[in-house]
Order: C-alpha cells, then structure tokens, then sequence
C-alpha cells in the first residue's frame, strides 16, 4: 500500500477551548501522521470558497460565521488510507452517533460545532491541501 495525505480542520469550537493537542494526540495515536500544519484565521473568503458546495443550503451563511469566528487549524495528515481513515478516528458527524474513542465522540459540542472537518475523498483532500498550502513543499 502507499501512503496518502489528507486534510484536516481543527474547527473553530475546538481551538476556542484549547483542544489542539487532544485532538492531534487522537490522530497521532491511530497512525495518521502530521506532516504540515498552520493555525490561521480564516478569512470570509476562504470560508466562502472552501465551502461553496454548500452555497445553495441554508445552514451556509452560519457555517461561513461560525468558520471565521476564531483561529482553526489546518494540517496535512499523512497514512496508508488516510482519507478513509481519518474519517474513521473523526467520527460521526453528530456526536451521539460517533463511536466511542473518536475525536467528535470525545470532543464535540454539537453537530454544528462538531470540532473537525476531514476530506471525504482523495480528490478532494489534493483540492483542500492546495486551497490552504498553495506552493509550498510538503515534505513527509
């Protein structure tokens, strides 16, 4: 198998209450390795342009809001399957369904504020990462 890379948001509700480390610990000690990461405060546009998809819904304006509220963290996660399993140590998108040990289980406040996005597929992991880490080189 190779080794994939994926990306990975430490959201707003997370880092407001100092839970960065927690967070990177659940991932370090399931085997997704960080290979770059920034804490940034994202701007309306970045929040606007990285969840475009979601432009016609009407949860968009508050995610947009609730994205450049505070600093989040964007990272590179590196793994033998790392989008399938990042999205496994991540958990369920409501808390109530996540799996016991998982970052949303452990850590999330609601389904809104849910303290992680990760890219749900390879294409878009390569998308997110240049979006957030334009020409830099990555090394692993």
């Amino acid at each position: 198998m190779t080794l994939e890379r994926t990306f990975s948001i430490i959201k707003p509700d997370a880092t407001k209450r100092n839970l960065t480390g927690a967070i990177n610990k659940v991932f370090e000690d399931n085997g997704l390795r960080i290979v770059a990461q920034r804490r940034i405060q994202m701007s309306e546009d970045q929040a606007k342009k990285f969840y475009e998809v979601h432009a016609e819904r009407p949860f968009y304006g508050e995610l947009v809001e609730f994205m450049t509220s505070e600093p989040v963290v964007v990272q590179v996660l590196e793994a033998e399957n790392a989008v399938a399993k990042h999205r496994e140590v991540m958990g369920a998108t409501n808390p109530e369904e996540a799996a016991d040990g998982t970052v949303r289980k452990l850590y999330a406040l609601s389904i809104g504020e849910n303290s992680v996005h990760g890219s749900d597929s390879l294409e878009n992991a390569n998308l997110e990462i240049a979006q957030f880490f334009k020409d830099e080189e990555i090394v692993g």
